[in-house]
């Protein structure tokens, strides 16, 4: 398969060693320097790119694959409110487009896990939910993209918790609302802890990645899964096939 590459930086060099790896060939790399490859015939030919940038350099760079007849799995965060808007796009048949916050397949996982818990939780309202996600002092999003995503789904299933916030000194949390902290330390790659309180016990589920190399995988095969695929595509879809319809 041929991939085409958007963002060099860690991540990208992670990425393209995986999917040499996996024998697909890069035909085209692109970055802020070499934004002209994008009406290469190179980029044109590529059966998918893969993209992981900046939040300000999602969205254009996601419409310049759709204009060149690319299909994209793009794993940047923090661009969520304009998803709805690409989601259009290829509802409209112009553009394929996998977005996830986190291509892991521990933390997607982790996710299935973290919704079971969240529904059985509905039954037991003496138990308080709150969330901590922890990751290197080089990532200045907060919360990070897997938290939201998580909290998200957890208020998806569970009745009481209607929202989701930061803290913030003397401000108050109300009982229907689930608090996500966070923590900026050393090179940790990502951890991400749901715990749900009583006054009896506590119970946590937990997430943690020793190496990028786990959510550069996943996307590697999210691009193999997408390739002859069209459209909006989710993560769940994705880990739905691999696993035989679950989700």
């Amino acid at each position: 398969m041929k991939i085409a590459l958007i963002g060099y930086g860690k991540m990208g060099h992670i990425i393209e060693n995986i999917a040499k790896s996996r024998g697909h060939e890069i035909v085209s790399i692109i970055d802020m320097h070499n934004q002209e490859e994008f009406d290469s015939e190179n980029f044109k030919s590529a059966d998918v790119a893969i993209e992981f940038t900046i939040p300000s350099n999602a969205e254009g760079n996601v419409r310049r694959c759709f204009e060149a007849g690319v299909p994209v799995v793009s794993g940047t965060t923090a661009w969520n409110d304009r998803l709805p808007a690409m989601k259009d796009i290829c509802d409209a048949g112009n553009g394929t487009l996998l977005w996830a916050s986190n291509f892991s397949v521990g933390v997607n996982i982790f996710k299935a896990v973290n919704r079971y818990l969240a529904r059985m939780m509905n039954a037991f309202p003496q138990y308080t939910p709150r969330l901590v996600e922890t990751h290197h002092i080089h990532k200045l999003d907060h919360p990070s993209g897997t938290a939201v995503t998580l909290a998200e789904e957890l208020i998806e299933e569970n009745d009481r918790i209607k929202s989701w916030t930061e803290p913030e000194e003397g401000k108050e949390i109300g009982a229907d609302v689930l608090e996500i902290d966070h923590i900026r330390s050393g090179e940790i790659p990502g951890i991400h802890t749901v715990i749900w309180d009583s006054e009896q016990d506590s119970i946590s589920i937990t997430h943690s990645a020793k190496t990028r190399e786990g959510f550069a995988i996943g996307a590697v095969l999210a691009a193999e899964w997408l390739a002859d695929k069209k459209g909006f595509r989710t993560i769940d879809e994705m880990f739905g096939d691999l696993t035989g319809g679950s989700k």
